[in-house]
C-alpha cells in the first residue's frame, strides 16, 4: 500500500435485531463503501432490551461468515454487551471512527429511545467517547424495502464521518417507510413527547394458568410541534435528533435546590467536608463473577 494512501475510517457495527436481521445486511452494505467494517452483533433477537447487559451468565463470542471479506462475530448477550465486547476484546485496542447501530425495523423516535437496544449500542459508544448512530426505517416488516433509506444512510454517516458528532451524543436517526412519495430531506429536531397506553391480554395456558401479551397505542401529545422527530416523520423528513447519556434534567436541580428542604427536620445542616469521600468501586457491588 502506498504511504500516500489514505487510511480507512474503522466502523463499528451492530443491532438489535441479531445478525441475521435484513436491516444490518443494508448497513453492512452502505459502511464497506466508507472504510473498514468489522460487526459484532446479538447472535439472537434482542429487541426491547434497552441498555441491558449480561451479569448473569458468561458471554459467548463467536466468528461469524455471514458478510463476505468482513470481520464480523456474534455475541450472546444485548446490544450495549456487543459494543463493549467489541471495544475491549475484538478490536485489540483500535478505536473506532464511527459506531453505527441497525438499521433497525420499526421506529425508534420519540420515547421508543428508551426501550430501543438498537439506540442503547449507539449510547453505549457515547459512553466510550466514540461518535455514534442508530438507524431505524418506520417499517416492523421483515421484508422492508430499504433501497429510499440506504442513500441517506450514507449521507448521514458521510457527515459524521467528516465533521464530527457532539460530545457525549449518538444520533437518533429515523427514516420514513417506503413510499410513492420521495423523502423531503433532514431535519434535526427534538425528541417528540409521546408515551404508549399499554394494554394487557389475557389469556390461559392448558393448566389454566394466565399469561399475558403486552399490546398499545402510540400516543403523540404533541402533534402540532412542528421540532419534532414525530412531526419529521409524518412529513417524510428523515429525523434526526442527538440523544445523551446524562439524564440529569438540569431545569429540575434549579428547582429542586430552591424549594426542597435538603436536611432532615430539627437537624443542624452539618459543615461540609474539606475533601470528599470518593465512591469505592465496591459501592457499585461486586464485580467478580460467581462461577
Amino acid at each position: 500500500m502506498s504511504l500516500d494512501t489514505p487510511k480507512q475510517p474503522l466502523i463499528l457495527i451492530s443491532n438489535d435485531d441479531s445478525i441475521a436481521a435484513p436491516g444490518i445486511a443494508v448497513l453492512v452494505r452502505v459502511m464497506r463503501r466508507l472504510g473498514e467494517v468489522v460487526v459484532v452483533a446479538p447472535a439472537a433477537p434482542q429487541s426491547g432490551m434497552g441498555h441491558a447487559i449480561t451479569l448473569s451468565e458468561p458471554l459467548r463470542l463467536d466468528r461469524s461468515q455471514l458478510f463476505e471479506g468482513i470481520e464480523a462475530y456474534t455475541c450472546s448477550g444485548t446490544p450495549a454487551d456487543c459494543v463493549k465486547i467489541a471495544k475491549h476484546l475484538v478490536l485489540k485496542g483500535r478505536r473506532p471512527d464511527l459506531v453505527v447501530s441497525g438499521v433497525n425495523h420499526g421506529s425508534n423516535a420519540s420515547v421508543n429511545v428508551i426501550y430501543s437496544g438498537t439506540m442503547s449500542a449507539a449510547l453505549e459508544a457515547a459512553i466510550e467517547g466514540l461518535p455514534a448512530i442508530g438507524f431505524s426505517l418506520c417499517d416492523f416488516s421483515h421484508q422492508a424495502d430499504f433501497s429510499h433509506a440506504e442513500p441517506w444512510i450514507e449521507h448521514v454517516a458521510r457527515e459524521a464521518l467528516s465533521k464530527g458528532v457532539p460530545a457525549g451524543t449518538a444520533l437518533n436517526v429515523n427514516i420514513p417507510k417506503k413510499s410513492d412519495d420521495p423523502i423531503v430531506g433532514a431535519k434535526v429536531c427534538r425528541q417528540a413527547r409521546a408515551k404508549w397506553q399499554e394494554e394487557f391480554d389475557t389469556r390461559q395456558d392448558p393448566y389454566r394458568r394466565p399469561y399475558y401479551w403486552v399490546l398499545g397505542n402510540f400516543l403523540n401529545e404533541e402533534i402540532e410541534a412542528e421540532d419534532t422527530d414525530e412531526w419529521a416523520l409524518a412529513h417524510n423528513y428523515v429525523s434526526i435528533v442527538p440523544c445523551q447519556f446524562d439524564f440529569t434534567h438540569h431545569a429540575g436541580l434549579r428547582e429542586l435546590h430552591g424549594a426542597w428542604a435538603l436536611q432532615l427536620p430539627g437537624r443542624p445542616t452539618p459543615a461540609e467536608p474539606e475533601q470528599p469521600t470518593p465512591v469505592s468501586p465496591g459501592d457499585y457491588g461486586p464485580a467478580n463473577p460467581q462461577g
